[in-house]
């Protein structure tokens, strides 16, 4: 019995591996804390400040793995011009991502490079365009791979032969993002907002295998899609909500995550915040969260409650996140009225 549950269990490791290699990016549940990796379309789109600057970490399966899924992220943007351009601004940023699939296997790094125009409509909407270029490597080490070959009767060992043989253990490619975003905000209690983006517009190749492997043709990334839209309501003089929802496809997989989280004042001015809120992951997770803001320094916590069949190996331990973000405005700019409610 206990071996049947190892297979079982390797399984569906395999599955998720496969849909993660082949049919989904790397991704955040706390997507609205990664802009830049959501939609370059979002570079210098920063209602309330002109510049940030961002961490932010994922650890995904470490309850059942010896070394679990990690994915970093580090980013900064800024608005660039609001001086010199007539109701508009330039944005400029840059992205860093770091992703290890498990026992170090499989290692993904990516850089990009973001420009976005932002383009104020009379006095109440704003409407961007951006895109990103950049760089992206996937690198394997094949001797900490186990396949379905090498399973002995008891064990999976990687000392047997096995007939996968990869034609490549790295592979670089050139890559491109574009997106659109539009906000509207009527009055100071209320900020409307929603984009759509594509990734891997170029469709660029990667394969650990060569066009001439057994006649092998492919390994195009599929384009993705992404949408989003979210609020900022001030409901209270003390409470700021942002309800969010978030949907993706790319090839055959999809995702959508829906949920809100409030800001709650504990200070005077809003330099203390109490941050509370939670997301669910259609038919995969339930995603408390839980932080705080002070002095422009907003600190998030998530974890993903596993409600698929996995739950059952993982006792509902999914994913941790934990996002630093600094937000903050140039020395001439420290009076400028913001687009979106704050207290």
């Amino acid at each position: 019995m206990l071996i049947k549950r190892k297979i079982l269990l390797f399984i569906l490791l395999q599955i998720q591996a496969i849909f993660y290699l082949h049919a989904q990016d790397l991704h955040f549940s706390q997507f609205f804390n990664s802009p830049l990796s959501t939609n370059p379309a979002n570079t210098g789109f920063i209602p309330d400040a002109d510049y940030r600057l961002g961490v932010h970490y994922r650890n995904q399966f470490s309850s059942i793995m010896t070394v679990p899924y990690q994915t970093t992220s580090i980013f900064g943007d800024a608005q660039l011009f609001r001086d010199k351009l007539e109701n508009g601004w330039l944005g400029v940023g840059g992205l860093l991502l770091n992703d290890v699939a498990g026992s170090g296997s499989l290692r993904s790094t990516k850089i990009y490079g973001s420009v976005a125009y932002h383009q104020m409509l009379g006095s109440s909407s704003l409407v961007s365009a951006g895109f990103n270029v950049g760089w992206a490597n996937k690198r394997i080490d094949v001797s900490k791979l186990k396949f379905p070959d090498q399973f002995d009767g008891k064990f999976f060992d990687n000392t047997l032969p096995t007939s996968v043989i990869l034609d490549n253990t790295s592979v670089s490619y050139f890559d491109m993002q574009a997106g659109i975003n539009y906000a509207y905000f009527p009055q100071e209690n209320v900020y409307l907002n929603g984009g759509y983006s594509i990734h891997h517009v170029n469709r660029p190749k990667e394969s650990f295998f060569s066009d001439s492997s057994n006649g092998y043709k492919g390994g195009r990334i599929s384009m993705r899609h992404i949408g989003f839209a979210n609020a900022i309501l001030k409901v209270a003089d003390n409470l700021i909500i942002n309800p969010n929802i978030y949907y993706t496809n790319q090839a055959k997989a999809s995702e959508m995550v829906i949920g809100l989280n409030g800001n709650y004042n504990l200070s005077e001015s809003g330099e203390k915040q109490l941050i509370l809120g939670a997301y669910y992951r259609v038919g995969d997770a339930v995603i408390p969260m839980a932080g705080f803001e002070i002095k422009s320094i907003r600190f998030t916590f998530s974890y993903d409650a596993t409600l698929s069949p996995l739950s059952k190996f993982n006792n509902l331990r999914g994913a941790s996140e934990f996002s630093i973000i600094k937000k903050g405005f140039y020395p001439q700019n420290s009076g400028r009225e913001v687009l979106c409610p704050k207290f």
